[in-house]
């Protein structure tokens, strides 16, 4: 794709990164095959190619057509398209240029959503308490707003171990306060075999959340706090696992983020010793055996596991492994519509993304959906007809 930035763009290291992307692009249009809103919507621009076209004319002219908040705030970021993308257009970096640089247009009671979402979700010492008071009244909410309401429990507190091995799990956000059964859980089947697992108490938001609403400076403070976090604990580690995609993808990409600056050397560090926990629990070789009586299990692959992380079949083996039965699932790798705050803010469109993602999960009859994500579970869970669960849940 040829391109005009301007000079003063071009002197910039953003510039000359968004100018190799988009000349990377070839227009083939093989994209929008695999993109879950061009199937929804049948509109180019709600395609990675129209809206690649949308950000070249902007970063090109400085200009803002009337409608691109629209259409970029439409896309999931699910980078269904990479995968897809036979010139390896890296579009999910694309677009946070884009979103970084774009005039806020939306309205005032949009721009205040997305302030609380960014300012509560990331704390959880704000949104704990919030879930708690979400809980309370959820009998009394409009069946909309109560299906947005995520549960919350709390962890079996049972004493560990301690073993030469270690690793550290990532706590998460919105994991640790509606489902921290799920890394209690893994602590317990490590515990078993010899590895004990550590928490550091100060780790904070990755700075996914703040990524993808467009607010860079917000997610790179929160990527080198966590940086600074950590750093003290890599000698002492095999480890850093992620029972979170979403937060594992965003970690695994700091050293991207944080080129340049005086972390980076850390951050590279940070990044070499983080694993998703599939990825960790098929290396190390440990024999597992089910939890459950359910044998019949549909899997649903989160985007930022299987295009984010490009892990696929990792989970699937380790189940088959152990004895379940994996049912077929149709367009496996299409976006179940969670994304984030994408069930939020865009509320409609992620409903039919999920109802039409049920329903190729639950065409093969299973008796559970298991997944890798917080959002993928709490989405999904909030209209399916059998339970969803952490696929790490179905081990013992």
């Amino acid at each position: 794709m040829q391109t005009q930035l301007p000079e003063n763009l071009l002197a910039t290291d953003r510039g000359q990164r968004a100018e190799a992307i988009l000349r990377s692009c070839v227009h083939c249009g093989f994209c929008n095959a695999t993109c879950p809103t061009y199937q929804l919507f049948g509109d180019e621009l709600d395609g990675p190619r129209g809206r690649i076209y949308q950000i070249k004319s902007f970063l090109e002219t400085g200009e803002a057509s009337p409608r691109i908040n629209t259409h970029l705030d439409r896309c999931l970021t699910c980078r269904s398209c990479e995968t897809t993308c036979p010139s390896g257009v890296a579009y999910g970096e694309l677009l946070e240029i884009a979103r970084e640089s774009l005039p806020d247009d939306r309205t005032w009671w949009r721009r205040l959503l997305i302030w609380g979402l960014k300012v509560m979700v990331p704390r959880r010492h704000l949104f704990r308490p919030v879930v708690a008071l979400g809980n309370l009244v959820k009998p009394l909410l409009p069946e909309t707003f109560a299906k947005k309401v995520p549960p919350m429990r709390m962890a079996d507190p049972k004493r560990l171990g301690t073993h030469p091995r270690k690793v550290i799990v990532l706590q998460g956000c919105v994991q640790s306060v509606s489902t921290p059964d799920v890394n209690a859980h893994l602590a317990r089947l490590l515990d078993a075999r010899g590895i004990e697992v550590l928490e550091v108490p100060a780790e904070g938001c990755c700075g996914s959340l703040a990524l993808h609403l467009g607010d860079e400076p917000a997610a790179i403070e929160a990527m080198v706090r966590n940086v600074r976090v950590f750093e003290g604990h890599l000698d002492n580690v095999e480890a850093i696992i992620s029972t979170a995609s979403g937060c594992g993808v965003t970690v695994q990409d700091y050293s991207r983020h944080l080129k340049g600056r005086p972390q980076a050397a850390v951050a590279e560090r940070l990044v070499a010793k983080t694993q998703d926990v599939a990825t960790f629990l098929a290396q190390s070789g440990l024999q597992f055996t089910r939890s459950r009586e359910e044998e019949r299990i549909a899997w649903h692959a989160p985007c930022t596991l299987q295009h984010g992380q490009g892990s696929r079949g990792v989970v699937e083996g380790l189940l088959s492994d152990t004895g379940y039965e994996l049912t077929p699932v149709v367009d496996a790798h299409l976006c179940c519509g969670s994304a984030g705050t994408y069930s939020i803010l865009q509320a409609e469109t992620a409903e039919v993304l999920r109802d039409r993602k049920l329903e190729n999960l639950e065409r093969g009859d299973p008796q559970l959906i298991a997944t890798a994500n917080i959002g993928c579970q709490l989405h999904l869970a909030s209209a399916a007809g059998v339970p969803v669960v952490h696929w790490l849940q179905l081990l013992k």
